[in-house]
């Protein structure tokens, strides 16, 4: 929280990082030089569509709804709190994007959207990494083996930095746009995780559960 309150300092006040984040902007969102090299503009425009309502929420919803369905089949106490909390995360982005947008009121960058305001934090950013994120926290109790879960967990680090390099690519958003969000989707996330962790040490367990089991 501390990182995200030190973004929004230096977007609303025009502090050092603020300079160097347009500069940045414009770097990466140039025809020639740093930017196709990067990450090419229809990669980029792929990239920044994964952070729409659209595409996000039916993933995290999917994942919710077969988490729910095999900790009920598993006899699990109170199955649907995990996927309610993650519902709850992803509810959050919003409630809280919107007033900081609003506050804020940053001009966008140079590109399709250079007339509106309101682009800091980025809700495309916040959107794709709790909804991503949020799906990997409830998959990851099933997944079997350290590797598989690192690799699950890198796999939607790399897809939300490249969201965020498309987002700031295409010109629809600022790169501390982008910080800002993973700042306070970060906070979001460890909060869930804090809650999981919170949940499956305060119920007992289904084996406990189960008449008959670790008997014989």
């Amino acid at each position: 929280m501390a990182l995200f309150a030190l973004c929004t300092w230096q977007v609303a006040a025009h502090g050092p990082l603020h300079s160097l984040d347009e500069r940045l902007a414009r770097a990466l969102a140039a025809s020639s030089g740093l930017g196709p090299t990067l990450l090419p503009s229809p990669a980029a425009e792929f990239f920044a569509d994964l952070g729409n309502m659209a595409m996000a929420l039916p993933v995290l919803a999917a994942v919710l709804g077969w988490a729910a369905w095999r900790e009920r089949r598993a006899g699990a106490v109170r199955w649907w709190l995990p996927p309610l909390a993650a519902a709850a995360a992803m509810a959050a982005v919003p409630a809280l994007v919107a007033p900081v947008k609003a506050l804020v009121d940053r001009p966008g960058p140079p590109g399709p959207l250079a007339d509106g305001s309101g682009f800091y934090p980025s809700g495309h950013a916040a959107t794709a990494a709790v909804a991503y994120g949020a799906a990997v926290l409830l998959l990851r109790p099933y997944l079997r083996g350290l590797p598989l879960r690192r690799a699950l967990i890198g796999a939607v680090v790399l897809v939300n930095l490249a969201v965020g390099v498309g987002l700031v690519r295409r010109g629809y958003h600022w790169p501390l746009d982008v910080a800002g969000s993973w700042c306070l989707s970060g906070c979001l996330l460890w909060a869930l995780w804090w809650g999981q962790r919170a949940m499956a040490s305060g119920l007992p367990s289904r084996a406990a559960e189960s008449p008959g089991d670790g008997q014989g």
